[in-house]
């Protein structure tokens, strides 16, 4: 019975090699679920024979209750970019000047999510995500569902290999069209779609995304016996792993840019997408002698793509009004795919940008993702144009009628109305968000309901709502009526400072808006303050001064302040004494996912042991919390050789 279970796995790990990493299968899918099948009946009849480097594996099946973080034995560090030919030789002539002529391996710069496989004793014990580049996740289960993933290997020794799992476009488009189908949001490109299938909990469904990986280079070639990175990636070709063959050996820079210029114009043919190519001294031994600086090595980079462009159709122009009256353009296009998903809307910023870039309606247009992120209108194709008239910026405002106006030194067009439904709808969107009042429950499509139903007119209409009258709403049951009413009765005990950002008064973050609350301790206090004494508040400038004062002064303020009051909503704020001043004069920065705290807390956590956090890093720094996925403010600590903690080591410095 071992024999054919040992002789089964044996057989799978073969043919699964074949179809996953040379893609040229020796047997039908058929004859491979029926080996597949025996196995695993095997396994259930006979559990104590089943090997844990068994195909069944694959299948998932596990829950984790979390990812623990482990630390990376050799940094995985970022790369430096190039955007055009201009950087490329730039690159080359640095390289040049510390080593002389060298010959460039040119790589595929995969868009998926870097990770680390660690074999000992001839098995995969560990796989990790990047993370921050030092510290990054345990997703050892998930990355096992992976079949171009080896189990086992013929090497001994313990050693590491790197590589970019992905989603392949296929695979992309048939997840989303079940998502499409079950109603579930659409994952809006390949990379994101690889990223959240291995951060799943429960590995099954990993599974069942039928992700990828590209192998691109080991942190100890001397076990492979290799002096190149050519000779690296051919070694692990043999070893099973799968790498990508699109690469190639460049004599020198001419050759790389001829690979770049050819990979410009055919990443879309690929059957996964690439954001761009990696360029690596091919020589290892170079390498060393080049060396590292604190974020990246010096002798590779990545050339960067130019944003994907799509030719497509104006079909009108969309006007919407945000909570500060700002009347915005979106353009409404003809879907087309661009940068990995289909587009239908583009920014056009401002009623400037549209006279400036003489953009019509009915225009054939280029539109990029800047960023690869925002979709944008980049140009107008004029040839295309035939009698298309002339956009006229909006003389009112779409949601009330009422004159729109463009105020002295603004680009932006503007609804001064007060009373504009669609400024009203925003202010108490914003009022119920998490940093704000925090309203679980109530958000836009339901503010939107309440509103047409006129059961609100203000902020402070919420603290009258009645279930009888919400109960009668389409798709409110008793359910969802009592949370919500639970919900706004909660929100009433919200610090002053809450409160103060959530009256969305202009200018006032939730930064400034907790310095002030906590100066002046009572909403009555900021009512009463002058200009001058707001700004001797350290941080408050006279912009934010100035608004707060327009606001406090106003009628409808006080009347609303007045009808919040009567709902006894907290005005108050308690100012908390420090734990201790162990962080006294030390300035903070966070940065990255926290995973036991959130953002605010952590900060709160600082505050509160005297130090002070801020957003940027600069030789004022004095440490910098990078919790996984921390990025470019990480670098720059490092750059600036300013300390760094985990999240772990600020937790144990706050007594657990």
């Amino acid at each position: 019975m071992e024999k054919r279970m040992r002789e089964l796995e044996t057989l799978l790990t073969k043919y699964n090699y074949e179809y996953h990493v040379l893609d040229n299968p020796s047997i039908s899918d058929h004859e491979y679920d029926q080996l597949f099948h025996e196995l695993l009946d095997l396994e259930e009849k006979h559990p104590e024979l089943k090997s844990d480097t068994s195909p069944t594996t694959r299948v998932g099946g596990v829950v984790l209750d979390k990812f623990e973080k482990v630390s990376h034995e050799t940094a995985m560090l970022s790369l430096s970019n190039a955007f055009n030919e201009e950087d490329l030789r730039a690159f080359n002539d640095r390289i040049e000047k510390a080593v002389g002529k060298v010959e460039y391996m040119c790589e595929l710069k995969i868009d998926g999510l870097a990770v680390s496989l660690l074999y000992n004793d001839g098995k995969l014990i560990q796989g990790a995500t990047r993370g921050d580049g030092t510290v990054g996740e345990n997703i050892t289960a998930n990355l096992k569902t992976i079949h171009a993933i080896p189990l086992t290997t013929n090497l001994t020794e313990q050693f590491e290999v790197r590589g970019e799992a992905y989603m392949p476009k296929s695979a992309f488009e048939k997840l989303n069209k079940v998502r499409e189908e079950n109603n579930q949001q659409v994952f809006q490109n390949p990379r994101n779609a690889a990223a959240g299938s291995l951060r799943q909990l429960d590995t099954s469904l990993t599974s069942k995304r039928h992700l990828s990986i590209f192998l691109y280079g080991t942190t100890r070639p001397e076990i492979l016996n290799v002096n190149s990175q050519s000779a690296a990636l051919d070694k692990l070709d043999e070893l099973g792993f799968k790498t990508n063959q699109e690469r190639a050996v460049k004599k020198d820079i001419d050759g790389v840019i001829e690979y770049v210029n050819y990979w410009v114009e055919h990443r879309n043919d690929l059957p996964y997408e690439i954001d761009g190519i990696v360029i690596k001294v091919n020589d290892l031994k170079l390498q060393e002698e080049i060396g590292y600086t604190v974020r990246s090595p010096k002798w590779a980079t990545a050339y960067k793509f130019p944003a994907e462009e799509a030719k497509t159709k104006i079909l009108d122009i969309e006007l919407t009004v945000g909570r500060t009256g700002v009347i915005t353009p979106t353009a409404i296009l003809e879907p087309v795919r661009v940068a990995g998903t289909t587009v239908s809307r583009a920014s056009l910023h401002n009623h400037e940008l549209i006279e400036e870039k003489d953009i019509r309606i009915n225009d054939t247009v280029i539109i990029h993702k800047a960023g690869d992120i925002i979709p944008e209108v980049v140009r107008v194709v004029y040839e295309e144009r035939s009698d298309q008239e002339v956009y006229e910026a909006p003389t009112t405002c779409p949601s009330c009628g009422h004159e729109a106006v463009k105020l002295d030194e603004e680009v932006a067009i503007r609804c001064i109305n007060p009373t504009c439904p669609a400024q009203i709808v925003e202010d108490i969107i914003h009022f119920a968000s998490r940093g704000a009042m925090n309203i679980d429950g109530l958000g836009e499509k339901f503010v939107h309901q309440l509103y047409d139903a006129e059961l609100i007119k203000d902020v402070a209409d919420l603290y009258t709502l009645e279930k009888e009258k919400l109960v009668k709403l389409e798709r409110v049951g008793e359910k969802k009526a009592t949370n919500l009413l639970s919900a706004i009765e909660n929100s009433k005990s919200q610090p002053l400072q809450k409160l103060l950002f959530g009256l969305g008064i202009r200018f006032l973050g939730q930064k400034a808006s907790r310095l002030i609350a906590e100066e002046y301790l009572t909403m009555d206090n900021v009512m009463e303050k002058t200009k001058d004494e707001l700004i001797e508040i350290p941080e408050i400038g006279e912009v934010i001064a100035d608004s707060i004062v327009t606001y406090t002064s106003n009628d409808d303020f006080k009347h609303l302040i007045e009808k919040l009051k009567a709902e006894n909503v907290n005005m108050t704020e308690e100012v908390e004494e420090n734990e201790s001043n162990q962080f006294d004069g030390m300035t903070f920065v966070l940065t990255g996912k926290l995973v036991e705290m959130t953002r605010n807390e952590a900060k709160e956590k600082i505050e509160l042991n005297g130090g002070k956090v801020t957003s940027s890093v600069s030789n004022n720094t004095d440490v910098v919390v990078a919790g996984s996925d921390a990025g470019s403010k990480l670098d720059r600590a490092r750059e600036l050789e300013i300390t760094v903690w985990s999240e772990q080591d600020l937790l144990e410095r706050l007594g657990g």
